[in-house]
């Protein structure tokens, strides 16, 4: 391949990894940039899960098995099982080596000094009918991130070394693209999070709830909103300091994501101040109100310190279509 066309591959993946906007999509621009620029049939992006202790499959992009999903929920393979992942970029590379990429075949050993760890690779080349593959780490914020895995069918040219280095500048390609897209997430989540108890904010309720609404018009699909008000929190910042407020809130809150998981898909959002709420959409009405009331139980054995009253109004879309989606209110309060 010339140096003409192994830079517009370079270029042409990077400018895949800008363009994407969510994980998924800078996933699969990575694997299949890399598959496409190194000749390959088949590429897959995987992440070190260090508290997991695997290697977690991100993406499989080009010709797949049967065994093999786009996008895999449980695709994960013990590192212990590869060992290069761990000795190599955290011991070799943290010292001051290259994260070099390096080539596997179904032939068994290719040499060089990962060859006596190949057991597991030359395993998975066979059962899946490939005939070589090339193994690019994948560093991000300086420390290992995970690997990108591109392999050529029985019969093709066997990487080489040349093939190996070029890897490793597509790998390094990849890192940049998906240190952009989680900047990108991390903005979205700040934008969309409040800080102090990590639960959704009021701008996350209202496109919810707009999408919500709308879902009721299409479908009739029962949309409530419980809006909960904890009374009282101006006289625990004034007597007992605002941090102790600030603990209530914060208590308070993992009690209402605790609730709201008993409705499926439901979001528990912090309005401001000392407003919160429940935004379901799907579970039926009397549902909610339980949910609703068991959240005002749970309250009620906080040890807050000041008798509180969490005041918790519901508002709810009937399960019958119309345009205006009027919201029938009902509204209950419990002194803690």
């Amino acid at each position: 391949m010339g140096e003409d066309v192994r830079l517009r591959a370079v270029v042409e993946l990077a400018q895949a990894m800008a363009a994407a906007q969510t994980p998924r999509e800078s996933w699969q621009a990575a694997a299949l940039g890399a598959c496409r620029a190194l000749s390959g049939s088949f590429a897959a992006l995987s992440v070190w899960e260090r508290d997991l202790g695997q290697l977690r499959v991100l993406v499989n992009a080009g010709e797949r098995t049967e065994d093999e999903e786009e996008f895999p929920e449980r695709e994960a393979y013990p590192v212990h099982q590869f060992p290069e992942i761990t000795e190599f970029l955290h011991e070799r590379w943290a010292g001051g080596g290259e994260p070099n990429a390096w080539v596997e075949t179904a032939e068994g050993p290719s040499g060089g000094h990962w060859a006596g760890y190949c057991h597991q690779r030359v395993s998975a080349l066979r059962r899946r009918g490939r005939g070589c593959c090339v193994v690019a780490p994948i560093v991000l914020h300086g420390r290992a991130w995970g690997e990108l895995y591109v392999a050529r069918p029985v019969g093709a040219p066997v990487f080489g070394r040349s093939d190996a280095d070029f890897a490793t500048v597509l790998a390094a390609v990849a890192a940049a693209g998906i240190a952009q897209t989680e900047r990108l997430e991390e903005v979205r989540r700040l934008a969309f999070t409040d800080a102090l108890t990590g639960l959704a904010n009021r701008r996350a309720v209202d496109l919810r709830l707009d999408e919500a609404v709308e879902r009721h018009r299409l479908d009739g699909a029962v949309v409530s909103l419980v809006v909960c008000d904890v009374n009282g929190l101006k006289r625990v910042n004034d007597t007992r300091g605002h941090a102790i407020g600030d603990r209530l809130l914060e208590r308070f809150g993992s009690i209402l994501s605790l609730c709201g998981a008993m409705l499926p898909g439901t979001l528990a959002a912090r309005l401001g101040g000392d407003e919160f709420c429940l935004l379901s959409v799907g579970p039926a009405a009397d549902e909610v109100v339980r949910v609703a009331d068991e959240l005002c139980l749970r309250a009620a054995e906080l040890e807050l310190g000041e008798r509180l009253r969490v005041v918790h109004t519901w508002y709810t879309c009937g399960g019958s279509r119309d345009e205006s989606c009027d919201m029938t209110r009902a509204e209950s309060a419990r002194d803690t």
